[in-house]
């Protein structure tokens, strides 16, 4: 029995150096020389200190920044949740979102859906649109639009509140992608936002587009995927050519 034993207790032992100690080891060091940047995450850092990863999606929510895709990952952008919505084109909640009643008996948003996206994205950047209803009357006490009226208009089976941008929204402007952590958003609509973020930093939309082309990524090795803008990257170059005013 143990002239059986002792051979495989050998191999076992010789695996586990081999590819448990060796093999990470020789691969960790060959990825710190030739490529210690995305070996390490792809982390960016500003002023010493670590403000992102180029792989990872972060919030920005500032009319003076370029946003990314929506995210559904936990409560948005959520490195420990990542995922998608799993929802289909055809689903209702996806397309007029829904809401919920919170801790506190207050009607909240649960899903914001395609619909409440675009009404904020083409307020946001200035597109034309037509509503079949005036959006002042789903305003609150602030003056602010109500995400919770707008959804339970768009949801409205009587009359559903029915909304469209007058210009083409970009797909990636108003659905988030299948990790919910996409850093990358298209041309078009890096283009669409460019006015908007000029107006909030007093220069010239002229000037914001010729930093989005300078950042706008081919697709890798000329065939795979899309051209992409890195949000935080552009973000950051924004920040260093034309400050805030």
């Amino acid at each position: 029995m143990l002239s059986q034993l002792w051979p495989a207790l050998r191999i076992n032992i010789f695996l586990t150096i081999l590819l448990g100690v060796a093999y990470p080891l020789v691969v960790t060091g060959i990825s710190q020389l030739v490529f210690p940047h995305q070996a390490n995450g792809s982390l960016i850092t500003k002023d010493g200190k670590v403000i992102g990863s180029e792989l990872i999606g972060q919030s920005f929510s500032k009319p003076e920044y370029f946003q990314p895709r929506p995210s559904a990952a936990g409560n948005g952008y959520d490195p420990t949740a990542s995922g998608g919505s799993n929802l289909g084109p055809t689903s209702a909640k996806l397309i007029r979102g829904t809401t919920k009643t919170d801790d506190k008996k207050n009607e909240v948003v649960d899903f914001d859906g395609i619909s409440l996206r675009t009404v904020h994205y083409a307020l946001e950047n200035n597109l034309p649109y037509e509503s079949s209803a005036p959006l002042e009357r789903f305003k609150n006490a602030r003056g602010d639009l109500d995400d919770v009226k707008l959804i339970k208009a768009f949801n409205d089976e009587k009359a559903p509140l029915v909304f469209r941008a007058q210009a083409p929204i970009p797909a990636d402007a108003v659905t988030a992608s299948g990790s919910g952590l996409d850093p990358e958003i298209s041309p078009a609509n890096a283009g669409i936002q460019a006015g908007r973020v000029a107006k909030a930093r007093g220069v010239s939309p002229g000037q914001v587009r010729q930093l989005v082309a300078r950042f706008t990524e081919a697709p890798s090795l000329g065939l795979l995927g899309e051209p992409r803008v890195n949000v935080l990257k552009l973000n950051l170059a924004l920040d260093a050519n034309y400050p805030k005013k």
